[in-house]
């Protein structure tokens, strides 16, 4: 069995749960805010695909291009529960695919004045020394939703 940590992030929305969980199956939705967060983080964000077949087992394919060429992500949704919880695998290479510990879990609470998003991704040991960066990663994301 293979060891695994996790990157956690939060956000607080003013919106409702609805509208948050809907941004990340929504292609145009992805499109504005995946290219807001990576412009954040000093990228491009010139988005190339967002293609998603939002249903479990369906799959999404995210592209942008950078200095070095097309970054490619993609995975499969394991779990779709409108709209409290959105779980998917994460790939950026054959590799990681192969490996297939990178699991991504989005879940999303209700309160009295819109909702809190707190995103999980596990991921194998491996990749521990990129936790910080990948918590910046995924939080400039929920940032910009």
């Amino acid at each position: 069995m293979t060891d695994l940590v996790e990157a956690r992030v939060e956000q607080t929305f003013s919106k409702p749960a609805t509208a948050v969980f809907d941004a990340w199956l929504r292609p145009e939705s992805v499109r504005l805010w995946l290219s807001a967060s990576l412009k954040g983080m000093g990228l491009p964000g010139d988005i190339r695909r967002v293609e998603i077949d939002a249903r479990v087992g369906g799959r999404f394919t995210w592209s942008d291009m950078r200095e070095a060429g097309e970054a490619v992500h993609w995975g499969t949704y394991l779990e779709i529960e409108r709209p409290h919880k959105l779980v998917f695998t994460w790939f950026t290479s054959a590799e990681d695919e192969a490996e297939n510990t990178s699991v991504v879990t989005l879940a999303i609470t209700e309160t009295d004045t819109g909702c809190v998003a707190t995103l999980c991704h596990r991921m194998n040991a491996a990749w521990a020394e990129y936790i910080p960066q990948t918590e910046r990663g995924w939080g400039a994301m929920l940032a910009q939703l």
